[in-house]
This record gives C-alpha cells, sequence and structure tokens, in this order.
C-alpha cells in the first residue's frame, strides 16, 4: 500500500512548510511504514540553517520522523473522516550519524514497537542513501481533534 501526498494531507494537519513526509512508499498497517522526504535547496530553513552550509535541522529530521509515526497510527483505521489526532508525547534514544543536505532523499522508516494504555510507540530511522543518519523512539497518543 502507498499514500500519495493528498492521502498524507488527509490524515496528518500539518502543512508546508512544516508537511515533512512527500509520500509513503510501503505500509503495513499497524506494523510499519517507510516514507520519502524529497529535501531542496528552496526550503525556508536551508536560509538560516547555515547560511552558506545548508545542514536540514536535526529537530526537522524528528519531526519527518514523528510524522511518520502518526502516519502509521492513522494507517489501521478505516473511517476516513477519522475524528483522532496522533499527537506526538514523548522522544527518546535520539541520536544523529550524519547530516542530510539540499538534493538528498531522506528516507523514513517507523516501525510500532509497543501500544501501551494508548500510547504508541515507535521505532525510528532517517536515512540518505541507505545510511542512517538519525535514529529515535518516538512515543503518540491519540487525541479527539477539535
Amino acid at each position: 500500500m502507498k499514500f500519495d501526498i493528498n492521502r498524507i494531507m488527509q490524515l496528518l494537519p500539518h502543512r508546508y512548510p512544516f508537511l515533512l513526509v512527500d509520500r509513503v512508499t510501503d505500509v503495513e498497517p499497524g506494523v510499519k511504514l517507510s516514507a520519502v522526504k524529497n529535501v531542496t535547496i528552496n526550503e525556508p530553513f536551508f536560509q538560516g540553517h547555515f547560511p552558506g552550509q545548508p545542514i536540514m535541522p536535526g529537530v526537522l529530521i524528528l519531526e519527518a520522523m514523528a510524522q511518520g509515526t502518526g502516519l502509521l497510527a492513522s494507517s489501521v483505521l478505516d473511517n476516513e473522516d477519522d475524528s483522532r489526532l496522533y499527537i506526538l508525547v514523548g522522544i527518546d534514544k535520539a541520536r544523529f550519524r550524519g547530516q542530510v543536505l539540499p538534493g538528498d532523499q531522506l528516507q523514513i522508516e517507523v516501525a510500532l514497537k509497543r501500544n501501551m494504555r494508548g500510547i504508541g510507540i515507535f521505532t525510528c530511522q532517517a536515512l540518505v542513501d541507505g545510511e542512517v543518519v538519525a535514529e529515535a523512539e518516538i512515543m503518540c497518543s491519540a487525541q479527539d481533534r477539535r
């Protein structure tokens, strides 16, 4: 199963410039998800991070992985008009192992580790050209949309 940008925008409330997932390339609902973020020099954060040496901020790499967790959590729902929103509630074991530069394709890999009392715990990796550039355990919780 794949999601294009239209399906992603149905499931996530984020919009440009904060929507950091361009496409879901594979999903096994409730188990794992693979997604892509195409990183271009036109990204607004490159103006200040860093002039002359553009590097994608680590916090935005974590956000891209968190959006992947929201998509994986949403993938198990049958209702197109779901009233639930998946909120980031924690990040553990975050590590940065490389840089993400303009022109890179950020591959996001998310897997459900466990679900405890309504909080999903996910293992996440961000890769560029098959090399891990970041990893973390991310927790999210379903909340009613307002």
